[in-house]
């Protein structure tokens, strides 16, 4: 059944603002009559009344034809016909009260401009009227995840003609086909009303109560019985069928039921223990947590290094004074450069070094008072300055032992040797005779250079197009750009040889035509 049509079939009547501009109100007619509604010349007693929101006219034409006594003439922005087309249905006029439409007011909290151009044209299209003030509105629409949304409630709560929704309620309503404002509950202030008896606890209170605690701490030593969170964690479990009675009585009641008969509540959470004997620590007792997984541990590298060793190497920078283990003292001339020999175990940032200690570099310029004290940062220390350089004839075990690299790694780690320039292969490399293989020798592979071979500094591929262009007078990017889709030489020079031929067979343009 068309969208413009009621019960009966009866076609639905429209009345379209005079000043609404023509190619807008033929486009308008034309949909309403696709839908199967009628335009008329005249206002309907029963219709539509379709106009443009914010003009004078839309404003005559209310206060003319606005009236209790035709409560079904709506009053419809034009774009109505667009949205009923759109949503596949005659969209209801819910957002009307007394006759007039419901003021409502789209609250700054919605921020989004697209969301509140939406929401103003969904509350037009359902007559409602989007455009007034949050002091004269009956609904005030908001976004219920921001502060200003409770402030607003709490603003209003005391005014009972006036409500705050979230913007979502319009979907809701218009989905119903009726407006339903959020409904007011009763918050129980606390306390028990005046002559209302206290739920009692019953045996089967009492069985289920212990049958919880035997289940979460089965054995009283562990402690925690007369605690808050176990019976927290009961009432928590409201939602499982199962626990439905936890609901008859608040978990401050059960803990101080537990409380008050611990004696003769414990024998029985003994009884039932006894019955089915949990361990201690079983998964599901009250305290015991899952064990958090384990972090690999990371070991770090230590030099392996005796203090002793410590005490009797000793450098210095102006005469490195080496003293060995067995109480002799020599003197080694000292190294070149602005340090000293480093230890083991120094591995210090370099420190800066101005100019002017450093030989052939210029001092600061100017007096005592200049400011300026240029300042040079050593280069990075070589790779292997953390070890010790003994000068000639003081090498000792000891000393061999300090600087020795196989020191440095741990004993699980292997060491992988290198082959270096041209000298013979590491023995791990070495394939061992037994482990040769029965099978024929292998082809050895051949570089590509050595297997295509070059000709006058040319690789052959590259000649192979030059000779191509060269003979059949083409370009050589021209030949290389073919050579490079097809990648086939031979391929390449028969495509060129018939392009030559074809050339070669056009007939000259100053040739008079046969």
């Amino acid at each position: 059944m068309p969208i413009f049509q009621d019960a009966n079939g009866m076609a639905i009547k429209f009345f379209i603002q005079k000043d609404i501009p023509e190619e807008i109100q033929a486009e308008v007619c034309e949909t309403i009559a696709s839908l199967g509604g009628r335009v008329e010349p005249k206002v309907p007693r029963a219709g539509f009344v379709l106009v443009q929101p914010g003009t004078a006219e839309e404003e005559r034409l209310r206060l003319c034809w606005s009236s209790p006594d035709r409560p079904e003439r709506y009053f419809v922005p034009y774009t109505y016909v667009e949205a009923c087309k759109v949503s596949g249905m005659l969209l209801k006029q819910i957002f009307i009260h007394e006759g007039q439409p419901i003021r409502m007011h789209i609250d700054s909290s919605i921020a989004n401009v697209n969301v509140r151009a939406a929401l103003s044209a969904r509350i037009m299209h359902s007559g409602g009227d989007p455009t007034a003030s949050a002091q004269s509105a009956r609904v005030i629409l908001a976004d219920p995840n921001t502060d200003i949304f409770q402030h607003l409630v709490k603003t209003y709560q005391g005014e009972p003609n006036k409500y705050v929704e979230s913007y979502l309620w319009v979907k809701k309503c218009i989905e119903k086909g009726q407006v339903i404002y959020t409904p007011v509950v009763y918050k129980n202030p606390g306390g028990r009303r005046p002559g209302e008896e206290r739920t009692q606890f019953t045996k089967e209170d009492e069985q289920h109560l212990c049958d919880w605690i035997a289940a979460k701490i089965p054995y009283k030593e562990t402690g925690g019985r007369t605690g808050n969170r176990l019976y927290q964690q009961l009432c928590e479990m409201a939602h499982d069928p199962e626990y439905a009675w936890v609901t008859r009585h608040t978990w401050q009641s059960w803990r101080e039921r537990y409380k008050k008969n611990a004696t003769r509540l414990d024998a029985k959470i003994a009884e039932i223990v006894e019955q089915k004997k949990p361990a201690h620590g079983e998964k599901g007792q009250y305290g015991y947590v899952r064990k958090p997984e384990e972090k690999p541990k990371r070991t770090r590298k230590k030099a392996r290094q005796s203090s002793a060793n410590n005490a009797d190497a000793t450098a210095v920078a102006d005469g490195t004074v080496l003293t060995n283990g067995n109480g002799n003292t020599e003197v080694a001339t000292p190294l070149p450069g602005p340090s000293g020999v480093h230890s083991m175990d120094t591995y210090s940032m370099p420190m800066p070094v101005p100019l002017s200690t450093m030989s052939g570099v210029m001092g600061p310029v100017g007096g005592a008072s200049d400011g300026f004290n240029p300042v040079m940062y050593q280069p990075p220390a070589p790779v292997f300055q953390h070890m010790s350089v003994p000068t000639p004839g003081t090498m000792t075990a000891e000393i061999a032992r300090q600087n020795a690299r196989e020191e440095e790694m741990e004993d699980d780690e292997v060491e992988w040797q290198i082959r270096e320039g041209n000298a013979p292969p590491p023995p791990w490399a070495k394939r061992k005779p037994e482990d040769e293989p029965d099978e024929p020798n292998k082809r050895q592979r051949i570089s590509p250079s050595a297997e295509h071979g070059t000709t006058n500094g040319l690789h052959v591929i590259d000649q192979a197009v030059r000779d191509i262009a060269k003979e059949f007078r083409f370009l050589v990017e021209e030949v290389q750009e073919y050579y490079d889709k097809c990648g086939d030489p031979e391929r390449t020079r028969n495509r060129f040889k018939k392009m030559r031929e074809v050339i070669n067979a056009l007939p000259d343009d100053d040739a008079p035509a046969v």
